[in-house]
């Protein structure tokens, strides 16, 4: 069997296929990579709106009377500040000091929690949350049932408005409802994304994606929305300081070190709680920071990190030429002492040491 017999396919992938999308293997799915150019679709995004076929990603029911007990000890972040219709970023800590993966929790009401995991984590993730699974919680796999549309960027809004009667100016950032969207019932309404640019994400059943595909871009014409793929995902949540699961974080990093210390809550107890105590007390030996290139290059994922004389004090994590601002952009590990603002380091880029200096994140 080849390899691509052996990616799964989105509900959509023959609509991606038709629109002349470059389909590319991702986290074991065939999926769209870009459809015109990256940079018209980034800029459409930015500027106006666009839309994101992420069905890739995994969904899971957690239920019950213990769904929250189980929660709160498997994620960082402190369930237990949830409300009906708001929504958490977290993430799920390892026994190593490292991270399983990043995650949504909705909370959809006190017994029943929604976690939307990395396509790449599903099976990862599943197992993780069962094998610590002592409260007996119940667990539903929907990931394959399940269609997720991203439409973001400014005009989001207006577009997704045309097509249903809920009042989206008044769903907050990180809350969700669930309503009527272009005659489709229960669609999960979603007021998250991940480029920064706002705008809503909407899960719906496999057989419902490409009616509201087809109404979303009619509704959008006016506005020249754009169908998006991977590539401009990664640039505009770059340009956003996001952090990418196996780039920026992954088995062996802390959220602390990745400026997560933010969704991790010292509160309650969770696992491994003791060994990122111990680092936020004591402090990182080396941190997640962004920077920009004054020499030109482009730095790329595991490129070494140096100082002026050469050594090694770090690696980038991600790196791409921002086509928001105009310049090379990344993230990378460095060293504490070379964490401040301002603080020249240099990329090794095919044995080339090009200046670059820690900035503020976000970027944009």
């Amino acid at each position: 069997m080849t390899e691509t017999n052996a990616l799964k396919s989105v509900a959509l992938n023959d609509v991606h296929i038709a629109l002349g999308a470059k389909m590319v293997p991702f986290a074991g799915y065939s999926m769209p990579l870009q459809y015109s150019n990256l940079i018209q679709e980034h800029n459409a995004v930015r500027n106006s709106v666009g839309v994101f076929d992420v069905s890739h990603m995994g969904e899971f029911i957690v239920h019950g009377d213990n769904a929250i007990n189980l929660l709160q000890w498997v994620t960082s972040n402190d369930v237990s500040m949830l409300e009906d219709g708001k929504i958490q970023y977290s993430c799920l800590p390892n026994e190593q000091g490292g991270i399983v993966d990043d995650l949504l929790v909705y909370r959809i009401n006190a017994k029943v929690f929604l976690l939307v995991v990395n396509a790449s984590n599903m099976e990862k993730d599943w197992n993780w949350i069962k094998s610590h699974n002592k409260f007996g919680a119940e667990m539903e796999d929907i990931s394959d049932k399940t269609s997720l549309l991203a439409i973001q960027g400014p005009n989001a809004l207006k577009v997704i408005q045309k097509l249903t009667e809920v009042n989206l100016s008044e769903i907050p950032y990180y809350n969700f409802v669930y309503g009527t969207v272009a005659g489709i019932e229960n669609v999960l309404i979603s007021c998250t994304g991940y480029t920064g640019a706002g705008g809503f994400e909407l899960y719906v059943q496999n057989q419902d994606v490409k009616k509201l595909w087809d109404a979303v871009f009619e509704a959008g014409k006016e506005f020249n929305i754009l169908p998006c793929g991977l590539g401009s995902r990664d640039t505009l949540r770059l340009e956003k300081g996001f952090c990418l699961y196996g780039n920026d974080i992954n088995d062996t990093t802390s959220p602390i070190e990745a400026g997560l210390g933010w969704i991790t809550k010292f509160s309650k107890d969770f696992i491994n709680k003791a060994y990122h105590e111990k680092i936020k007390t004591e402090g990182v030996s080396k941190k997640l920071v962004g920077f920009e290139m004054i020499d030109k290059g482009i730095p790329r994922h595991d490129y070494p990190v140096k100082n002026v004389a050469g050594e090694v004090i770090g690696k980038v994590t991600s790196g791409t030429q921002s086509p928001s601002l105009n310049k090379a952009i990344g993230l990378g590990y460095v060293n504490k002492e070379y964490t401040g603002v301002d603080t020249e380091i240099y990329i090794d880029i095919r044995d080339r040491l090009l200046k670059a200096k820690v900035v503020k994140i976000p970027f944009l």
